[in-house]
């Protein structure tokens, strides 16, 4: 998988030098980062705001691998995920911080390419990179990534605020990444069977960027400002639309009422779990990974959304004994299940 012949082993240059090397070239963009990387801790003047922290951690053979994701579109996917979690209390993410742990075949240049793509996220969203940790590790390529964030109090938005006759919306489309893992997992078994085949990936580009290269979507954060909409409630999508509906109701003490043929589905997902003879409906209830934003927004607020093309209207907030219904496209009436990620599954 990795050919080292005249690659710069990490042993020779020491935690330290591996951390100057990589970070030496930041630079911080929000008054709020007073010191940054350099130091024993990092400084943060937040002021008026309020702070938000997050943390994720993505293990080699569980959340990725590297058999099929490159390592510049791993280090942009560690950085979005966490991102997301900001923009999932609609607030804007700030600062992370990096930490590594690394096994042996792991070169200086592999972790440069890596690091190429986290520099690429903290660019194109405009945070700072002000800490991390890096270790040895013997169970593979670990990442851990702590995101801080900030938002005025009034702004923040959490997972138990949604009321009865809410609209339920979900911006972008879902399905994608969970099919585009399918067409990778699939390419993966014929190259390990005969390594002379090339990929046949052709075509496919959307949905395996939604996997290999999802964005997190402070987008649709600013939209929602710039619109004067406070949602009454958010969460991000990554462990399957159901789930996600599911948190939130049982958060807010609430039901739903989600209809089957308002969750957008991008075609080439339809196409493609066609193909492997899955359900495109279901990939989205329960594929996860999409990073897309679910939220509920007051009925008055409808005729402010109603035409932006990126957020779909899907369904409504019920009283909590209606329970989480999933209606579908013939109008049949089905209970609400999540079949998401499991992080502890065998």
């Amino acid at each position: 998988m990795f050919d080292n012949a005249g690659k710069t082993d990490i042993e020779k240059l020491g935690e330290f030098g591996l951390i100057d090397h990589l970070t030496q070239n930041i630079q911080l963009k929000h008054k709020s980062t007073v010191k940054g990387v350099g130091d024993d801790a990092a400084v943060l003047n937040y002021a008026d705001k309020k702070v938000l922290v997050s943390t994720d951690m993505l293990l080699e053979g569980i959340h990725f691998d590297l058999a099929y994701t490159p390592l510049k579109h791993l280090g942009y996917k560690a950085i979005q995920v966490n991102l997301s979690d900001i923009c999932a209390m609609n607030a804007r993410p700030t600062q992370v911080t990096v930490s590594l742990g690394l096994s042996s075949k792991y070169t200086l240049e592999a972790i440069e390419e890596l690091y190429s793509g986290i520099y690429l996220a903290c660019e194109q969203y405009n945070v700072d990179i002000i800490g991390g940790d890096t270790t040895s590790s013997k169970q593979g390529l670990v990442i851990s990534i702590t995101v801080l964030g900030e938002a005025d109090e009034a702004d923040i938005t959490y997972r138990n605020g949604a009321q009865e006759g809410d609209l339920l919306c979900v911006s972008g489309d879902l399905g994608g990444a969970y099919v585009g893992l399918q067409l990778l997992e699939r390419e993966k078994l014929v190259y390990l069977e005969n390594p002379k085949i090339q990929p046949d990936l052709e075509g496919k580009d959307y949905i395996i960027e939604r996997q290999l290269k999802p964005e997190a979507r402070h987008d649709i954060v600013q939209l929602l400002k710039d619109l004067k909409v406070k949602p009454t409630s958010m969460i991000d999508v990554s462990d399957g639309l159901a789930s996600e509906i599911l948190h939130l109701c049982k958060q807010s003490n609430k039901g739903c009422q989600l209809y089957e043929e308002k969750i957008p589905v991008d075609p080439m997902t339809y196409d493609t779990a066609r193909e492997f003879n899955l359900d495109p409906t279901v990939c989205a209830l329960s594929g996860g990974e999409d990073y897309e934003l679910l939220f509920t927004i007051k009925q008055a607020d409808y005729d402010k959304i109603k035409h932006d093309v990126d957020v779909s209207i899907i369904g409504y907030i019920t009283e909590a004994s209606a329970g989480c219904q999933l209606i579908s496209k013939g109008g049949q009436v089905h209970e609400l299940k999540a079949q998401g990620w499991n992080a502890f599954k065998k």
